[in-house]
């Protein structure tokens, strides 16, 4: 792949576009970028034409990498008539993937910014404004696995599951990490539990990282196999709230260790890891699965704060009380230098000379941190303050509530109300929408409960599986110029 693009003209810098489902493919097209020195865009496949479009242009990709069915609909207008003309596929290689040079240029509107020489870029959607394109050097992916490789004790004897999109940092960390301890890969193409637990049998996979929403599938078809996850020795989460019961169906289901994480695409993406202690192991069950389902200690070579206010240059941190809310931020090797062409973004988020995440949380004496929302998805109802993780931390401590989400809606009293949306569990009682706040009542303020909830069949989800509440909150906010009342 390498030498093809060379052959094609690309030179050091260029951008390449990834178009690849989980595959041995794709690992390969992360490795070639880094031996031609190229920067490599893997594309969210779930992506609309416009939103890639947006993506591609945004980035100034010079070439297309990917199999030839997903670079089909960008290559040429004589076989496939809504393809972009500007595009034309240069070579199909025996081994099952194509090359393909763009003509689109750069966006008009970019600026340099010194970070031309950057190895990854990951941009977001474009849903809500222009896609922000998140750099990662060499030295951050470097950082991170050697951070990961003893964090999680990685060896030539593990064998990583690819369940999670590789075009996604949830799961391509391990390209990385697993390949620089000689461990295996197994790659699973398209999300299927069942398939995922045929998988980690027949590969002996050691270990994987799911989102919450694809454990209770998962752990379904663990059961159903038995002896079939025997080779399984940590399972990871992270990107939403896990009940504590699902950890404790975790650890009577699986043969393994349980872990919860937390980072962001800028920052490689691991900042915290839910490892417990000694006395925390050995603590009452309870109690030890509430730990192990908290966002958890900062990982190593992270520096990281709790302060107030969010958002600024200057602020102060918070109390380590478990109840004082403030903005996490961050300090290491793995975090970004900043975003793509944009430097008025990178500037807000190193405010004061840290990388401000945007989310919200509480610290305890140990270290702990415990997230409780984006800082952009409080809701303020009546004046109060609602965190929307803690209202869905109570919906999940229901034992028919297989998944909750919770967002704001106009309220022309409050100026806004809580509501929820719920997955309920299957064969479980059907509590109702007013049993469901009753239980909320016994747990937090009247004020935090949802004034309506809503039973689906599915929640919508981002590109990476995590919980769309964009698309949740749309339809009750319509026709109006803002997103806040």
């Amino acid at each position: 792949m390498a030498q093809a693009l060379r052959a094609a003209g690309a030179r050091p810098g260029d951008r390449v576009a990834a178009f690849f489902p989980n595959c041995h493919l794709f690992l390969a097209a992360y490795y070639a970028a880094l031996k031609a020195d190229l920067a490599l865009m893997p594309m969210n496949l779930r992506l609309a034409p416009a939103e890639r479009e947006a993506v591609l242009l945004r980035g100034g990709a010079r070439f297309l990498l990917g199999t030839p069915a997903l670079l089909a609909p960008a290559a040429g207008p004589a076989s496939h008539p809504a393809a972009d003309p500007r595009v034309a596929v240069e070579l199909v290689h025996a081994d099952g993937w194509a090359l393909a040079r763009a003509s689109r240029g750069e966006d008009p509107r970019s600026r340099p910014t010194g970070l031309e020489e950057s190895f990854l870029l990951y941009f977001t959607s474009g849903t809500t404004g222009d896609p922000k394109g998140v750099v990662l050097t060499r030295g951050n992916l470097e950082a991170h696995a050697e951070m990961t490789l003893g964090a999680l004790r990685f060896s030539e004897r593990d064998v990583w599951l690819h369940a999670a999109p590789m075009f996604h940092l949830a799961d391509a960390w391990a390209i990385f990490t697993a390949t620089a301890a000689g461990a295996g890969h197994a790659f699973l193409p398209r999300w299927d539990a069942r398939e995922a637990v045929t998988l980690l049998r027949d590969a002996g996979v050691t270990l994987t990282n799911l989102v919450p929403s694809m454990i209770p599938d998962f752990l379904d078809a663990a059961a159903a196999a038995p002896g079939a996850t025997a080779s399984l020795r940590l399972l990871m989460s992270g990107g939403s709230p896990i009940a504590p019961a699902l950890v404790e169906r975790i650890e009577t289901t699986l043969p393994c260790e349980y872990l919860q994480t937390y980072g962001l695409t800028e920052t490689s993406p691991f900042l915290t890891f839910s490892f417990l202690d000694d006395a925390e192991r050995k603590g009452p069950g309870p109690e030890r699965r509430r730990r192990l389902g908290r966002t958890g200690r900062a990982a190593p070579g992270i520096a990281l704060r709790v302060v107030q206010p969010a958002a600024a240059a200057e602020f102060k941190d918070v109390r380590a009380d478990d109840n004082e809310v403030g903005e996490v931020i961050v300090r290491g090797a793995t975090v970004t230098p900043g975003y793509w062409q944009d430097p008025d973004a990178t500037t807000a988020a190193f405010l004061g000379g840290w990388f401000h995440t945007g989310d919200l949380g509480t610290i305890d004496a140990r270290g702990s941190v415990q997230l409780v929302d984006r800082a952009k998805d409080v809701i303020i109802s009546g004046g109060e303050t609602v965190y929307s993780v803690e209202v869905e931390r109570a919906l999940l401590a229901h034992p028919a509530v297989r998944e909750a989400a919770v967002f704001a809606v106009p309220d022309d009293r409050f100026g806004e109300a809580v509501r929820a949306a719920v997955v309920l569990q299957p064969g479980m009682p059907e509590p109702g929408a007013a049993g469901l706040r009753d239980f909320c009542r016994g747990r937090i303020a009247g004020y935090k409960c949802p004034r309506q909830v809503d039973v689906v069949e599915a929640l919508p989800r981002t590109g990476s599986g995590k919980i769309d509440k964009k698309r949740l909150r749309e339809p009750f906010w319509r026709g109006r110029d803002r997103r806040i009342s």
